[in-house]
């Protein structure tokens, strides 16, 4: 009896200690089958963070690379259901990285108290969201067709995200999430950007995206030559595809000048550029959409930095119409 006692009690502390390194430091379990996309896109790896918080490598024929994937999985979510859950895909910035959400917002206390999956995959140094045009030869890297084709299928295929789903960004990742929802109508319930890029082909807007984006490399990899290229430029642009929004909740917020908000730091830039680029981009989208009679729900604000500090406020402000649009259940 002591000894059966002991062997149960010894398996019981073998299983909780094999379960909570599979939590913390665990790389994919490799008795867990998981299904690759449709053009051979696979997980690699797995690593637990917590109990909602997951990192994935993705190895992309898209992109020609591995890049990491954080998700926040509901605290309802099983990996042996066949229950699925909505999605929020939120991207990063231009120069940021995959963890940023978690690192600079409250998404995950936020997240928590609905019955809601949140995807937030890397999106390249300036990667802008594009399968890149590479002077019309195309090829790697390829994001939007590693955003909206491999990363949802390897999602729903393997994590039971469900195909009702929402799209938010910030900065350049604005421009992303509405440039998706435009270019693949019904592929999003509701889109949400932050101080993002929404008329790229506006005056002066490609010659400061470009320069972004010489910092590390070619520019016109990107969408082309603007002048040479311009109509893979436009293919490109929110505005001008804003008419395929039609259906789409809209969540669009940007400051205006550039000036220090009540929620920025003392002593910060007397004016943020990027900020008024922005905040002239957004408000030429709202008045596009508006003529369009197409729903959007606007703040455009005068104060605020072209960062976090602005950004998790708007956030909190978008979360429940975003979950309304997907039907994201309150959790008890």
């Amino acid at each position: 009896m002591v000894g059966g006692g002991f062997t149960r009690g010894l398996t019981g502390v073998l299983l909780a200690v094999t379960a909570s390194v599979g939590v913390l430091s665990g790389t994919a379990d490799g008795a867990v089958q998981r299904v690759a996309a449709g053009d051979g896109a696979k997980i690699t790896a797995e690593h637990w963070i917590d109990a909602r918080t997951v990192d994935l490598t993705v190895r992309s024929p898209a992109l020609g690379a591995s890049v990491p994937v954080r998700v926040l999985v509901p605290r309802t979510w099983k990996r042996a259901t066949k229950v699925s859950w909505p999605v929020v895909y939120a991207y990063h910035g231009g120069r940021d990285t995959y963890v940023s959400w978690t690192r600079s917002t409250d998404i995950a206390k936020v997240s928590a108290s609905y019955g809601v999956m949140v995807v937030m995959p890397d999106t390249g140094w300036a990667g802008w969201f594009t399968d890149w045009w590479n002077g019309g030869r195309r090829g790697t890297p390829k994001w939007e067709t590693f955003h909206t084709k491999e990363l949802l299928q390897l999602m729903e295929r393997n994590y039971h995200a469900g195909t009702r789903r929402a799209t938010m960004g910030v900065s350049s990742s604005g421009y992303g999430a509405v440039k998706y929802a435009a270019r693949h109508p019904g592929m999003f319930e509701y889109a949400v950007s932050l101080s993002g890029v929404l008329h790229l082909t506006q005056t002066g807007v490609p010659a400061l995206v470009m320069f972004e984006a010489s910092e590390k490399y070619d520019p016109f990899r990107i969408w082309g030559i603007p002048g040479i290229d311009d109509r893979n430029w436009k293919a490109n642009d929110p505005y001008e595809l804003a008419s395929k929004l039609k259906g789409t909740g809209l969540y669009l917020a940007s400051g205006l000048t550039g000036l220090p908000g009540k929620n920025d730091p003392a002593g910060g830039e007397a004016v943020e550029l990027q900020e008024v680029v922005c905040g002239a981009t957004t408000t030429a989208m709202v008045d596009r959409l508006h003529k369009l009679h197409i729903p959007v729900t606007a703040h455009i604000y005068q104060k605020g930095y072209h960062d976090w500090s602005t950004w998790q406020p708007e956030m909190h402000t978008a979360w429940p119409l975003m979950m309304k649009a997907i039907k994201a259940k309150k959790l008890a």
